[in-house]
């Protein structure tokens, strides 16, 4: 990787022993502006391109005019400006975007200085070492291949480094589907009218994933024939709109919460989660007291999948309730139970085989 220099920057050396760092502004060689960080200081970089872009300490300065032009940390800071603008106008996820901007900042943090033309071996190497967490390895060259996306697209640059750039994370099916068993435990630790057990009848009788259930509450209820349903637009970019009848078993739940609020799932202050991690380390700890540990929200989510499945749902219903518009998504919960299905019935033609 190339790193890039300063040019423009003057080292003066003072009667005095002591050395001061001043900056040529680009295009007009007779302005100089003094900067008092010096090199190997964090706010270094940002100093000496706000003072060639002519601007005084002090004075307001553009993310992207912190940085080295076409550095990483260029190209990062024009990237999540970008992606702000999207959450804004709710085209991303907020969790998406705080995600990649951890990613990123860690990113910057080793290669900022460097050309945004990131050669894909050096990539390698640095997905590479972050090994003993794969996880956050391949979630990494996620990041940096949207950026890269998202840059090419705009004529910033014209290659990918991370296009090519496999995962090293053998994963492990993700997250746990809870048994029948794990859902009478946790019944058994958390009886109805506690949150806990209203946050289980929810995830369990609208699938919803947890960015959602920090959503839903009554504002969401309407009726459709005569029937009480749950209609919401997921969270997940690309979802399908969802509207599912509301069943009695969530109905009754709702209903026996002590405190009632915006929406169905409170805190312990009687307010709403105020993000989905929230929820998350809440329902990781009401799993724990149930000695459940290692299941999640979204474990549940699976278990509603397959449970369908074997009551005789198709692929296509399985979509509609969990929000798919990918018939391949809800393939997982129907294949081996379709399979089985059409196997029992070859073999039954075989039944007045005489043999």
């Amino acid at each position: 990787m190339v790193k890039i220099e300063f040019p423009g920057l003057l080292i003066e050396r003072l009667p005095s022993g002591q050395v001061r760092y001043r900056v040529r502004v680009e295009g007009n060689k007779r302005k100089r502006i003094r900067i008092k960080a010096v090199p190997g200081n964090p706010d270094f970089t940002e100093q000496y391109f706000a003072a060639r872009a002519g601007i005084e300490p002090g004075n307001t300065v553009a993310p992207e005019a912190r940085a080295i032009p076409r550095s990483i940390n260029w190209l990062r800071f024009k990237y999540l400006a970008a992606m702000e603008d999207l959450v804004k106008n709710e085209l991303m996820s907020p969790d998406t975007l705080k995600q990649r901007r951890s990613f990123l900042v860690r990113l910057a943090n080793e290669y900022g200085d460097y050309s945004i033309d990131m050669p894909p071996e050096k990539l390698i190497e640095y997905r590479d070492s972050m090994a003993s967490t794969p996880g956050a390895a391949d979630n990494m060259v996620k990041t940096i291949r949207a950026m890269y996306v998202w840059a090419i697209e705009r004529g910033i640059c014209d290659l990918n480094p991370a296009a090519t750039v496999g995962k090293i994370n053998p994963g492990k099916g993700g997250a746990k589907p809870w048994t029948i068993e794990d859902l009478k435990k946790f019944k058994q630790a958390h009886p109805p009218g506690t949150t806990a057990h209203l946050a289980l009848t929810l995830f369990m009788f609208t699938a919803c994933r947890i960015s959602d259930a920090v959503r839903l509450g009554r504002r969401n209820e309407i009726e459709i024939d005569g029937v009480r349903a749950i209609r919401w637009q997921p969270k997940k970019k690309g979802s399908a709109e969802v509207i599912i009848p509301m069943m009695p078993p969530l109905y009754r739940a709702s209903r026996a919460a002590n405190v009632l609020g915006e929406t169905y799932l409170l805190t312990d202050y009687g307010k709403p989660f105020k993000s989905p991690e929230g929820l998350r380390n809440r329902m990781s700890k009401w799993c724990d007291q149930a000695g459940l540990k290692g299941l999640s929200s979204h474990g549940i989510r699976k278990a509603t999948g397959h449970l369908l499945a074997h009551e005789g749902c198709t692929q296509y219903q399985i979509m509609t309730i969990h929000g798919h518009t990918q018939a391949k998504t809800s393939e997982v919960y129907t294949q081996g139970v379709e399979r089985w299905r059409l196997a029992a019935d070859a073999m039954r033609k075989l039944e007045g085989m005489d043999w």
